[in-house]
């Protein structure tokens, strides 16, 4: 694997993990599509970076987990104004 895709895969690993932050936020705050950031996670990462990839799955599974809650709190938030 080229080593700039590594490194790549591993600055997005660092900032969820600081931030606590969503796969959506990082790809805006990066530049790049949801689907790069996502094949970086899950598939480069782990053949890389066997540690970082563990940290970073334990946040995606969490925001998968409460998707579901986001999307409603952004639904209300849709048809009764932005205050929630």
């Amino acid at each position: 694997m080229r080593e700039d895709l590594e490194n790549r895969a591993q600055e997005l690993a660092v900032y969820i993990i600081e931030n606590r932050t969503t796969i959506r936020s990082a790809a805006k705050h990066f530049g790049i599509s949801k689907s790069t950031v996502h094949k970086d996670l899950s598939e480069r990462l782990e053949h890389c970076n066997r540690s970082l990839y563990m940290q970073v799955k334990q946040i995606l599974d969490t925001n998968k987990a409460e998707r579901h809650i986001r999307g409603g709190i952004a639904t209300r938030r849709k048809y009764k104004g932005s205050s929630a």
